[in-house]
């Protein structure tokens, strides 16, 4: 058969498969709207203490939703991530999955997930979330998923250690942060008492945090040139690391999970933390306010974790539905009040469930101030791990100066932005 022939024959069968669908559409094609039953399976990690919840969620909206039930197949996620991307190329994968938002670039570029832009559309309102956390469901201008939780990070601090350095109220400003820090950074003998513990690896991201509140960055706004040098994020950096390498307010090398046992031991005034940390306190008289305001002003981290549907799905309407359920103000506020997560939206403050945990509003007060730490770019990994991470250490270890090392890892970062 000529190429013609061949362009004809495929041209014939698309208008003719193209002709069906749109009969099958008009006719209700949907097996929901036929009154048939879709069973939907959704893959994702909620092993936590939070599972229960999770679990009620998805038992509501089934309850609901005669015709269209959800199984959930819940895993660790180191062994959902083991197996999801092969399910998914294969054509086995779940209808719905979860992971962190973070790497929504490598499943979309392998176009293993569906595009979801028409839902923002249709039944998710953009503007009850924050940008920031909208704007982590994208790779390439497209998104690619909808939340299926989100974090933001506070200030801890210990008010019996800040009662006993004479400090009346948590601080609002680094100048005020700072003086509190080193207030409650005291040695006595081998007994060390620490201001502040900054993790520095294995962690949520601590450090761009104090790179925000000043001014600096990461990556330029176009996400194509390193700040890692820019004047902002070296003050930053300078700032900070003397305050650890010469000052001793935190131990350096630390994991995150470190620097929550000194926290949790009464070992250490303040930790910027998620809403997960409250579960381990138990014996400390600790609260909550948000990070103290820097030079350039508020600045925290987001994360969330993001919910997509795989690319062989047939029931996309119907996850469509799911996913409205999920972020609707009810399921929102109900989640939110058992997990102890702020919720997705941000027009819930106010919500008496929301406010049932005191805590929640104070996590969601700080959304519109958050930013997300290297969304949407494929590069994720290497540049945490290779570049950024390592220049930390290295900065906190004094082995070599902030200006050097930062030149260094900023020349690294423009080469591997640039693919060379």
């Amino acid at each position: 058969m000529s190429n013609l022939l061949k362009k004809k024959s495929w041209m014939i069968s698309f208008v003719s498969v193209l002709t069906l669908s749109v009969v099958l559409t008009a006719c209700g094609g949907s097996k929901e709207a036929s009154g048939q039953k879709v069973t939907l399976t959704y893959w994702n990690g909620f092993t936590g203490p939070d599972r229960p919840a999770y679990e009620e969620l998805v038992k509501q909206f089934n309850d609901k939703h005669p015709n269209i039930q959800i199984t959930m197949d819940i895993s660790p996620w180191d062994a959902l991530l083991a197996k999801l991307p092969t399910s998914l190329a294969s054509g086995q994968g779940p209808d719905i999955a979860s992971f962190d938002s973070s790497l929504i670039p490598q499943y979309a570029k392998g176009n293993l997930i569906l595009p979801v832009d028409d839902i923002y559309e249709k039944g998710i309102d953009q503007k009850v979330m924050a940008k920031s956390l909208v704007d982590a469901m994208k790779y390439n201008d497209k998104l690619y998923a909808v939340p299926a939780n989100t974090a933001t990070l506070l200030m801890y601090y210990n008010k019996d250690l800040f009662k006993a350095a004479g400090i009346a109220a948590p601080p609002t400003t680094w100048a005020e942060w700072q003086d509190a820090i080193l207030k409650t950074t005291k040695t006595n003998g081998t007994d060390k008492q620490y201001g502040l513990v900054l993790a520095d690896h294995a962690t949520i991201p601590m450090w761009p945090i104090l790179i925000w509140g000043n001014g600096g960055d990461i990556l330029s706004t176009d996400r194509k040139k390193s700040m890692l040098n820019d004047s902002k994020t070296v003050e930053a950096l300078k700032i900070w690391a003397d305050l650890v390498a010469n000052k001793g307010i935190s131990p350096v090398n630390l994991t995150g999970g470190d620097a929550d046992k000194i926290f949790a031991s009464g070992k250490a005034a303040m930790e910027i933390n998620g809403p997960w940390m409250a579960g381990g306190l138990n014996g400390v008289n600790y609260g909550v306010a948000p990070v103290p305001a820097g030079p350039a002003g508020k600045a925290t981290l987001a994360n969330a974790v993001a919910m997509v549907i795989g690319k062989n799905s047939k029931h996309k309407n119907e996850v469509y539905e799911f996913m409205k359920f999920w972020n609707s103000a009810d399921a929102q506020a109900y989640l939110s009040s058992k997990s102890g997560f702020p919720p997705t939206r941000t027009d819930l403050n106010d919500n008496a469930q929301v406010k049932s945990n005191p805590l929640i509003p104070q996590f969601a007060a700080v959304a519109n101030d958050s930013k997300f730490y290297l969304a949407g770019l494929e590069q994720f990994s290497k540049i945490d791990s290779d570049i950024f991470t390592p220049a930390i250490q290295a900065i906190t270890n004094n082995k070599g100066t902030v200006e050097a090392t930062m030149a260094d890892a900023s020349k690294k970062l423009d080469a591997l932005l640039s693919g060379k």
